[in-house]
């Protein structure tokens, strides 16, 4: 089986307080598949991105990644299956420099300097970030700390790519340079969103949750034209997919002259 091929069976989480995460998700991607996520806040979406490496353990049901059940005794074995981009560049960033943290990954492999450096290097020139290798991250812009964070899971040359939120806090310039980035990776790539527009670049197919519970799982542009399921979400179409209010009013009048 393809280590690229994620899972999931009947799964359910409750966090300490009692709150309920997730409520009975089931679900298989497949080898290359691009998957987004979404729903709105509270929907559960960090909840099961955290699931795929194991930094949450499921209530009850199972999680596969091709050939490990996610269990204490595979962690090692999964994470170097699974890639995950935190939302937030910071939580990921913490070594003096781009260099150090992007290395932190393949040293702890075992690998020796040369091949760290390379690796470093070639993951850095992936993300157009090699001219940053020597600067403190704090230092960095969003982009730059975005671009910094999806290397240092590059060096680790994952199967499947996971991201919480990949364009927040991402300026205009800084989002369309990540979405062409992603459109070159091979990855299965799963993709937690509120950036539907990136959804519908990036994703064939994409998964709804609401509450913790898959309200919808199918092809990306047929969802997204839903307008009952996104407003059940509190979601809105892609903007790409709305029509233009000040266009429909200038037709509006020419009709009525």
């Amino acid at each position: 089986m393809s280590h690229h091929i994620v899972e999931i069976n009947d799964l359910y989480y409750t966090y300490p307080d009692g709150t309920v995460g997730l409520q009975g998700l089931s679900f298989r991607i497949t080898h290359g598949e691009s998957v987004a996520l979404v729903g709105e806040n509270g929907a559960g979406k960090s909840t099961f991105l955290m699931h795929l490496n194991g930094y949450l353990a499921a209530t009850q049901g199972q999680i596969r990644i091709g050939d490990y059940p996610v269990v204490a005794k595979n962690l090692d074995a999964v994470r170097r299956c699974v890639g995950m981009v935190f939302q937030n560049a910071d939580d990921q960033l913490f070594m003096p420099t781009v260099f150090d943290d992007v290395a932190f990954g393949p040293m702890n492999l075992g690998l020796d300097s040369a091949d760290v450096e390379k690796k470093v290097e070639h993951a850095l020139q992936t993300v157009g970030a090699l001219h940053l290798k020597h600067r403190p991250p704090y230092r960095l812009s969003q982009g730059e700390k975005k671009s910094v964070a999806i290397a240092t899971v590059l060096a680790m040359t994952p199967d499947i790519l996971v991201m919480d939120e990949p364009t927040s806090s991402l300026d205009p310039i800084s989002r369309k340079r990540l979405i062409r980035l992603l459109k070159t990776f091979k990855h299965t790539k799963i993709i937690a969103t509120h950036d539907l527009d990136m959804a519908m670049e990036l994703c064939e197919r994409t998964i709804v949750l609401h509450k913790g519970k898959i309200t919808a799982d199918g092809p990306t542009r047929q969802l997204l034209q839903d307008e009952a399921l996104l407003h059940q979400s509190s979601l809105e179409k892609p903007l790409s997919m709305q029509n233009c209010p000040i266009c429909n009013s200038k037709k509006e009048e020419k009709f009525s002259l």
